[in-house]
C-alpha cells in the first residue's frame, strides 16, 4: 500500500457550527497553546502494540502513522445563524468562558458560511443565515463554490468534511437514492427524499473530499453517494457519533454476551437540554435517532444465535428535552439480566456526561484518519472507523459490528496494515511453543 505523506494545510469543513464544532475547534486551539490536553483522542493519546509483547513496542498512534499536525489544521463551515465561532462557543456554554477567551482571536477569524437549510427536515430549528437557490443542485454547487473560495483564501491543499449538524427527520432509502444518476436528477427536481445533509455530502464527494456523518441521518449512507465515493476514490464514514449511553452499551453488552448472561429488558432514557435535545423533541427527528440507538443491542447480542438468552429482550429508548441540563446529558439505564439457573439480577447505570466533550475528540480522530485513508488510496466505506459510530456503515450484505472491542481491534489492525506491520490476532501460542 502506497502511503503519501501529509502535505500543506488540511481544511476541515463542518456543516453545523454548533456546540460540538465550537467545542472541538476551541479545544484544538487551546491544545495548540498548551493550556489543555487532547483527552479522549485515540490519535493523540492512544498507543498501538507492534510485534510481539516481548518486543515492548507500543508507540502513540500519532507517532506511528503520518497524521496532519495541529498547526496544519484550518477550520471553516456552515451554519444557519450569523455568528462567529467565538460567539457560538459562548452561546452554547459548554466550555468555561476563561478558556474560550484565551482562544478568542482564532475563533473570531474562522469562516462561518451561510448554511443549506430546510425547516421541513429539522422542525425545531430556525435561522436566517441560509442559502437560496433555484434547486438542490444549485445549492450543492454553491457549497462547492464556498469550498473553492475557502481553500484559496486559506492556502488549503486538502479537505475533510464532517457533518456536525442536527438530526434530520427520519427518511428511508428510496428510488432517488438508488444510483448516482437518479440522485443527480433528484437534486435538479428538488426531490423531497434529498435532505440538506445529503446535499453537503454530494458536494464534498463531487470534489473528492472525504466525508463523515456524525448524526443518524441517512446523509452519505445511500447507494448513490457510495457510488460517487468509489468513482472519485474518496473515503466515507458514518453514522452518528458514539458518545454517551450507546458507548456504555457497546462496552457492557459484549461483556454480558461473552459470559453468556441473559437479558430480559434494557430500559434507556436520556435527559439533555442542548440544541440536540430540542431537535430530538420533534417525533420525526427522534425516530431517526431511535433507529440508531435501538440497532446496537441486536447486533451485539445476536438473538438469532442465542435465542434462550436474548430472543425476548425488551429494549426501550427515550430522550427527554430538559433545557436546564444544557450540554450536560444524563443517560440512565436499567438492565434486567439473568444468570445460572435463570436467577434474576439487575444493573443500573447513571452516566452524567457532557455530550460535546465526548464528541469533540471523535471529530478530531475522524478528520485525521479520513485524511490518512485518502493518502493511503482507500475509498468508499471505511468500516474500520466503526469504533466511532452508533450505526456503522457497511456494505449492504454485511451486518455492522457494534462490539467496541472488536471495532478497536479492527481499527488498530487497519493502521498496522497501512504501515506494513504484522497484524495481531492475540492467539499467542507462539510464546509457548517456541
Amino acid at each position: 500500500m502506497k502511503l503519501l505523506k501529509p502535505k500543506g494545510k488540511l481544511g476541515v469543513l463542518i456543516p453545523g457550527m454548533g456546540a460540538v464544532a465550537s467545542t472541538f475547534i476551541a479545544g484544538v486551539e487551546a491544545i495548540k497553546q498548551g493550556v489543555a490536553k487532547p483527552i479522549g483522542s485515540m490519535t493523540q493519546m492512544g498507543t498501538i502494540r507492534l510485534g510481539k509483547r516481548t518486543e515492548k513496542r507500543s508507540p502513540i498512534i500519532k507517532d506511528f502513522v503520518p497524521l496532519v499536525d495541529f498547526d496544519n489544521l484550518v477550520f471553516g463551515g456552515w451554519d444557519i445563524n450569523k455568528e462567529n465561532l467565538y460567539e457560538i462557543a459562548l452561546r452554547n456554554g459548554v466550555l468555561e468562558e476563561k478558556l474560550i477567551d484565551s482562544v478568542r482571536e482564532p475563533l473570531e477569524d474562522y469562516t462561518v458560511m451561510k448554511g443549506v437549510f430546510d425547516k421541513k427536515y429539522v422542525k425545531k430549528l430556525d435561522g436566517d443565515w441560509v442559502k437560496s437557490g433555484t434547486n438542490k443542485m444549485d445549492l450543492a454547487k454553491q457549497i462547492m463554490d464556498d469550498i473553492h473560495s475557502y481553500n484559496s483564501e486559506n492556502n488549503v491543499t486538502n479537505n475533510v468534511m464532517v457533518w456536525c449538524g442536527s438530526t434530520e427527520i427520519f427518511l428511508e432509502s428510496s428510488d432517488v437514492h438508488s444510483s448516482l444518476k437518479k440522485f443527480e436528477e433528484g437534486l435538479k427536481k428538488n426531490d423531497p427524499g434529498i435532505a440538506p445533509s445529503m446535499i453537503y455530502a454530494y458536494a464534498a464527494l463531487k470534489m473528492g473530499i472525504p466525508y463523515a456523518n456524525g448524526s443518524p441521518n441517512l446523509s452519505v449512507d445511500i447507494p448513490a453517494l457510495s457510488e460517487l465515493a468509489l468513482q472519485n476514490n474518496t473515503p466515507i464514514a458514518g453514522k452518528d457519533f458514539k458518545t454517551g449511553q450507546t458507548l456504555m452499551k457497546t462496552i457492557l453488552a459484549p461483556g454480558l454476551r461473552a459470559r453468556q448472561l441473559g437479558i430480559r429488558g434494557w430500559f434507556s432514557t436520556n435527559i439533555l437540554g442542548n440544541r440536540d435535545g430540542e431537535v430530538l423533541d420533534d417525533p420525526d427527528s427522534f425516530k431517526t435517532k431511535e433507529e440508531s440507538k435501538l440497532s446496537v443491542l441486536d447486533s451485539v447480542l445476536q438473538p438469532e444465535l442465542y435465542p434462550e438468552l436474548y430472543k425476548d429482550l425488551y429494549h426501550k429508548v427515550r430522550i427527554n428535552y430538559y433545557p436546564p441540563s444544557g450540554d450536560n446529558k444524563e443517560g440512565w439505564d436499567n438492565i434486567d439480566i439473568f444468570g445460572w439457573l435463570g436467577y434474576p439480577m439487575q444493573i443500573k447505570i447513571d452516566f452524567l456526561c457532557r455530550d460535546s466533550i465526548l464528541a469533540a475528540p471523535i471529530v478530531l480522530d475522524l478528520i485525521l484518519f479520513l485524511d490518512l485513508a485518502q493518502r493511503a488510496g482507500m475509498k468508499g466505506i471505511q468500516e474500520w472507523l466503526s469504533f466511532y459510530f452508533k450505526s456503522p456503515m457497511t456494505l449492504p450484505e454485511l451486518y455492522p459490528e457494534h462490539d467496541l472491542f472488536v471495532q478497536l481491534a479492527k481499527l488498530k489492525n487497519t493502521l498496522r496494515h497501512i504501515m506494513g506491520e504484522e497484524l495481531i490476532t492475540h492467539l499467542g501460542l507462539d510464546y509457548y511453543t517456541e
